[in-house]
C-alpha cells in the first residue's frame, strides 16, 4: 500500500470542495483525497472542455503523499501568502509536469531514500543537467518543467514533512538564460497560401455547397421521424408500398439502393415507411432479388435529391450518401461544414476558441436601415480570459456579413433542441461523447484537418488546382489558436490582395480593434498592436539599411532622422541589425521610436505640437474641432519618397475631376480647387516640387 492511502489529510475530505461545479453536479460524487484517481471534469464550466484526471498511481509511491498534498492544496487548501488559485486546465499541466520530475527523481534515488524533504540542490542541479539533455532545443519547455518543481517551494506550507527546504532559485542553473519570453504570442501563423484557398474553399462550403448538405439532413431527418404503428397499416399495405416501389424502378431502369453489395434495406424500408422486417418475408425477398436481376443495385446509397449547386458549370457532387464513413456521405459532409463555418468565424471575427464554442442560437443581432437592409452583424457569446466570473461573462463582437451567413447555416444544420451550434452532431456514433455539449479544441482541430484532407483529394480527384498547398512539402497542420494569430498578422500589414479585402470590410483600425476584442478583456488589441510594433520595426530598420531616413522631407524629417539613428543604434547586436522577433518586440516596447508610416505621410509623433491631440482636447472640453489627422498643416510630419507619389496621386485625382468634361456642383468645385492648391503649395514647401496650375 502506499503511503498515500495510509496517511489522508484530514476526514479523507472532497478534493473538489472550494470549486465551483458544473450544474446537476453533487459535491458527494466527486473524488476524495485517497481515490486512486482524482477527476477535475466536474470543475471545468466551460462547454467545449475536455476530460480531465489526475492518475496518482502513474506517481512513484514514495512520493505519491506530497503529491497528493500537493494539488489537493492547489484545488481546494489553503493557499499561501502572494499565491492565487490555479484554474483546472493549469494544475492538469502542472500534475504531467512534476510527475516527469519526479519519474525522474525516483531513478535516480536509492530505495531507502524517501520524501521530497530530503531534496537537495545536487539533486536539482542534476535535474537541470538533464533537461538541457533531453530537450536542448526547448528552452520554453525547459522553463516550464523548473517552473512546476518550484511549486514546491511555494506550497511548502501544505506538505508537512515533504516540504522543500529551500527555494530552487538558489541552485546554479535553475534561472536560465534564453531568448524566450512566455509573454510572446509564439503561435505559428497559417501561411498566406494555406490561409487563402482555405478561406475560399470555406466560403464555398459555407454559401454554396451547404445549401445541398441541409436539404439531405432535411431528408434524413424527416426518413427517420418515428413511424406509424404497424397496426395503423391495413392488411397488405406494406406489401403494396413495396411492389409499388419495385414497379417504378423497374420502369425507370433505376438500381435500388445498395451497401456492400446488398440491398440496403435500412434506407429502403425508410423510404417506404415500413418496417424493416417486411423486406425479409420470403414473397418480398423473391421480389426484391427478381428487380435486382433486372435493374442492379447502386454501389452506394445517396439520398433522393437534386445536387443544385454549381462548382465550374457543373454539380460540385454526384450525390450525398447516407453512409456516415463515405468521404460524400452526409455525416462526413456536415462536419466539413461545420469545420468551414469555423474558419470562417474564426479568421473574419478574431473571437477566440472557447468564445466561438459558446455561441447558441438566435447569438446573431442584426441591424438594419429604414427600407430593412442590412448593415451591422453582432454575435453574443460568452467570453473568459480576463473575466471575474470563471463560467464566463456575455459579451458581443461586431461581425461581417460570412460570419453572419455561417452562423445561419450552423443553426440549420443542428437539431433543433441543440442550442450550441458547434455542438457534436448528430449522424455519427460519437454524438453523445464528451464533457459539455460543445466540440473540445482537439476536436476541433481534428475536424478542420479532416476538412484540409477532403479537399485535397477533391481536387485530386476532379483535376483542380485550387487545393490546400504544401508547405515546405508538407501538409500544414491546422490548430484552433493560429486564427486569431494571424488575423493580428493581417490587421497589422494590411496587406494587398484577396485577404486583405476579406477581412477589412471597410473599417477603419480602431473599429476592428472593438469589433474583433468585443466587449470582453480578449487580449486581441494587444496581439494587434505587437504586430503594428514588430511591422514598424522592420520597417525602420529596411529604412535604415537603406539610408532612407536621410532623405525624409518635411517638417519633422529631421527629427525622424535621430529617432531612427538612435533606433538602429540600439538595434545593433554585435555588429548586426536585430533580426530576431523576440529582440526586436522588446527594442520596440522600450525604444519606440513613435514613427508611424502611411499612405501620404510619415506621422513623426510628438503630443505637444500634434493637431491630432489638439483635436482630442477640443473634443474632451466641449470645444469645435476639425477633425482628426491634419497632414498639410501639422508640425509632425515627415515625408518618404512614397509619400510624395500618393500626393502626386491625389492631384492627378482631383484634376481628372475638374477636367471631366461635366459641371460640378459650385460648392464641391471649390473645395477641389481649394484642395489641389493646398497640397500643391505643401509639396513645394518640403517637397522640391513645383506647384501645379
Amino acid at each position: 500500500m502506499s503511503t498515500a492511502l495510509s496517511e489522508p489529510i484530514g476526514d479523507d475530505p472532497f478534493v473538489l470542495r472550494a470549486r465551483r461545479l458544473r450544474p446537476g453536479v453533487l459535491l458527494q460524487a466527486t473524488a476524495r483525497f485517497s481515490s486512486p484517481v482524482w477527476d477535475l471534469s466536474p470543475a471545468l464550466l466551460k462547454e467545449n472542455a475536455s476530460a480531465l484526471r489526475l492518475y496518482f498511481d502513474t506517481i512513484p509511491d514514495r512520493f505519491q503523499n506530497a503529491a497528493r498534498r500537493l494539488f489537493e492544496a492547489l484545488l481546494s487548501g489553503p493557499l499561501p501568502d502572494g499565491e492565487i488559485r490555479p484554474d483546472i486546465a493549469r494544475i492538469r499541466q502542472t500534475f504531467t509536469g512534476l510527475k516527469t520530475f519526479l519519474v525522474w527523481l525516483d531513478a535516480r534515488w536509492l530505495p531507502e531514500r524517501a520524501g521530497l524533504g530530503h531534496l537537495t540542490g545536487e539533486d536539482l542541479e542534476a535535474y537541470v543537467r538533464h533537461l538541457l539533455t533531453v530537450m536542448p532545443d526547448r528552452p520554453r519547455r525547459r522553463v516550464t518543467l523548473r517552473r512546476q518543481v518550484r511549486l514546491l517551494w511555494h506550497w511548502r506550507s501544505a506538505l508537512g514533512p515533504d516540504a522543500l527546504r529551500f527555494d530552487p532559485l538558489m541552485v546554479d542553473g535553475w534561472l536560465e538564460t534564453t531568448g524566450a519570453h512566455g509573454r510572446e504570442n509564439s503561435t505559428a501563423r497559417i501561411p498566406e497560401p494555406v490561409l487563402g484557398a482555405l478561406l475560399a474553399w470555406a466560403l464555398r462550403f459555407v454559401d454554396d455547397f451547404a445549401e445541398d448538405i441541409l436539404r439531405a439532413e432535411q431528408l434524413r431527418r424527416r426518413l427517420r421521424a418515428p413511424l406509424e404503428q404497424t397496426g395503423r397499416l391495413k392488411p397488405g399495405e406494406a406489401v403494396a408500398r413495396i411492389r409499388a416501389a419495385l414497379d417504378e424502378h423497374v420502369a425507370d431502369d433505376r438500381p435500388l439502393p445498395g451497401r456492400q453489395g446488398q440491398l440496403n434495406r435500412f434506407y429502403f424500408a425508410q423510404l417506404l415507411r415500413i418496417e424493416r422486417s417486411h423486406l425479409t418475408r420470403p414473397r418480398c425477398q423473391a421480389e426484391i432479388d427478381t428487380v435486382i436481376e433486372k435493374v442492379g443495385l447502386t454501389s452506394t446509397t445517396c439520398y433522393d435529391m437534386t445536387i443544385t449547386a454549381r462548382l465550374n458549370g457543373r454539380p460540385w457532387a454526384a450525390g450525398i450518401g447516407t453512409d456516415h464513413c463515405e468521404p460524400y456521405g452526409l455525416a462526413r459532409l456536415a462536419r466539413t461544414v461545420q469545420a468551414a463555418a469555423y474558419v470562417i468565424i474564426a479568421f473574419l471575427s478574431g473571437i477566440r476558441d472557447c468564445e466561438i464554442k459558446h455561441l447558441q442560437r438566435g447569438c446573431l443581432h442584426i441591424q438594419r436601415d429604414a427600407d430593412g437592409n442590412a448593415y451591422r452583424w453582432k454575435v453574443a457569446s460568452l467570453a473568459f480570459k480576463g473575466e471575474i466570473d470563471i463560467a464566463g461573462a456575455p459579451a458581443v463582437w461586431t461581425v461581417g456579413e460570412p460570419v453572419a451567413r455561417a452562423v445561419a447555416v450552423l443553426e440549420t444544420l443542428q437539431l433543433p433542441d441543440q442550442t450550441f451550434l458547434f455542438a457534436r452532431l448528430h449522424h455519427s456514433p460519437a454524438y453523445s461523447r464528451g464533457l459539455g455539449q460543445a466540440l473540445s479544441s482537439a476536436a476541433t482541430n481534428e475536424q478542420l484537418n479532416e476538412f484540409v484532407a477532403w479537399i485535397t483529394d477533391y481536387c485530386r480527384q476532379t483535376g483542380r488546382l485550387d487545393g490546400i498547398p504544401l508547405i515546405d512539402k508538407r501538409v500544414f497542420n491546422l490548430t484552433t489558436s493560429q486564427f486569431r494569430r494571424t488575423l493580428a498578422w493581417f490587421i497589422a500589414r494590411r496587406p494587398g490582395g484577396v485577404i486583405a479585402g476579406a477581412l477589412a470590410y471597410r473599417h477603419h483600425s480602431i473599429q476592428m480593434f472593438e469589433g474583433y476584442a468585443g466587449t470582453s478583456d480578449s487580449g486581441f488589441r494587444a496581439e494587434v498592436e505587437a504586430e503594428q510594433a514588430i511591422t514598424r520595426g522592420a520597417v525602420y530598420m529596411e529604412m535604415i539599411e537603406a539610408h532612407d531616413h536621410l532623405d525624409l522631407a518635411g517638417p519633422s524629417a529631421a527629427e525622424a532622422a535621430e529617432r531612427l539613428k538612435d533606433f538602429g543604434d540600439r538595434a545593433q547586436y554585435q555588429g548586426r541589425m536585430a533580426l530576431d522577433r523576440s529582440r526586436l518586440l522588446r527594442i520596440m516596447k522600450n525604444n519606440d521610436p513613435a514613427i508611424y508610416p502611411g499612405e501620404f505621410v510619415t506621422c513623426v509623433h510628438n503630443a505637444a505640437t500634434a493637431l491630432c491631440e489638439k483635436a482630442k482636447n477640443a473634443r474632451a472640453e466641449g470645444l469645435p474641432e476639425h477633425g482628426g489627422c491634419l497632414p498639410l498643416a501639422c508640425r509632425n510630419v515627415a515625408l518618404t519618397d512614397e509619400n510624395t507619389r500618393a500626393w502626386q496621386r491625389e492631384l492627378h485625382r482631383i484634376e481628372e475631376r475638374l477636367n471631366a468634361g461635366r459641371a460640378l456642383p459650385p460648392l464641391l468645385a471649390a473645395r477641389l480647387t481649394t484642395r489641389h492648391a493646398e497640397i500643391s503649395q505643401f509639396l513645394a514647401r518640403h517637397a522640391q516640387i513645383a506647384p501645379t496650375s
